[in-house]
């Protein structure tokens, strides 16, 4: 619980910025008439809208195992991460159509109107809080291992970098002249590319996550090291893998002399048990099934 009442924190703090910004940033966007600007308020309600799916979402992952569920909840958290990932695409996909539609406008021979300084204003502050939320939100999140609080924490970074594209695209449109309005539109397009970036990020890890996928071979690699030097347990195999959330589960098979007797053999098995937790987590889920290694041997 100590866990889920830090990620509540953190996530709390990112909301209060979020609504903060939202609201600054319609504002200007919208007296100081920037379609950038407004571009950028609505990344910041998607960002508003993600933390209220990670509070909701951890609450759940947070959970013991129970009847329904015997391998724990943590599949929920890495069902919001790749919500938040879903959100990002379906933002991306808003700013870049309509920022395209600006440009298609201007060059028709429409003009643009230059944004106001309140629009700039509001971009650069946006920059410094949400790189600040950022690092506050990446820090907790490698302290708690927490795939989702990353996941929102990279959501807090690309608002920040788009909020840099926006202020470069609305200095322009107002420091260089009419004839550079279009800089403003301009820049939401490639706020928008880069959110495409980080959404497809999240997606395939998240997918990863929930269609099973195995951990990487180098830690797969790493745990049949591990296993084959204890003592009096011989060729780990038939190893699998997956991540519940943010453990992992690990099955093998391990062969072991088959005159042992079935306590020394149990033993021996919890043993390899509890090494495997011991450098992977507590509730790392492990299952090992013990063959003899005469039979093997003879086979």
């Amino acid at each position: 619980m100590e866990r889920s009442r830090e990620i509540y924190k953190v996530t709390l703090v990112g909301g209060v910025v979020n609504v903060a910004l939202l609201i600054f940033k319609f504002v200007a966007g919208i007296v100081g008439h920037s379609a950038a600007m407004v571009a950028d308020a609505v990344h910041s309600l998607s960002d508003l809208a993600t933390d209220v799916i990670v509070l909701i979402f951890v609450h759940i992952s947070s959970k013991p195992q129970d009847k329904s569920h015997d391998y724990g909840h943590g599949k929920y958290e890495t069902l919001a991460m790749t919500l938040i990932g879903v959100a990002l695409m379906a933002v991306a996909i808003g700013i870049i159509y309509n920022g395209a539609m600006k440009i298609s406008a201007w060059l028709g021979g429409e003009q643009l109107e230059a944004p106001g300084m309140l629009a700039l204003w509001a971009a650069l502050l946006s920059v410094l809080l949400k790189e600040g939320v950022y690092q506050y939100s990446m820090v907790k999140a490698r302290k708690l291992d927490s795939q989702v609080l990353a996941a929102n924490a990279w959501h807090h970074r690309s608002d920040a970098l788009s909020s840099i594209g926006t202020a470069i695209g609305i200095g322009g449109a107002i420091f260089l002249g009419q004839r550079w309005t279009v800089l403003d539109p301009l820049a939401s397009l490639v706020v928008g590319a880069f959110i495409v970036k980080v959404a497809l990020e999240l997606l395939r890890d998240g997918v990863s996550d929930l269609m099973e996928h195995s951990l990487p071979d180098d830690v797969e690699e790493e745990m049949l090291r591990m296993v084959g030097k204890v003592p009096g347990v011989a060729c780990p195999h038939d190893l699998r893998t997956r991540k519940i959330g943010n453990h992992y589960a690990i099955e093998l098979h391990i062969l072991m002399d088959g005159n042992m007797s079935l306590r020394d053999a149990h033993n021996k098995a919890s043993e390899v048990e509890d090494l495997l937790r011991a450098r992977y987590g507590q509730d790392t889920h492990v299952a090992v099934h013990v063959e003899p290694l005469e039979e093997a041997k003879l086979s």
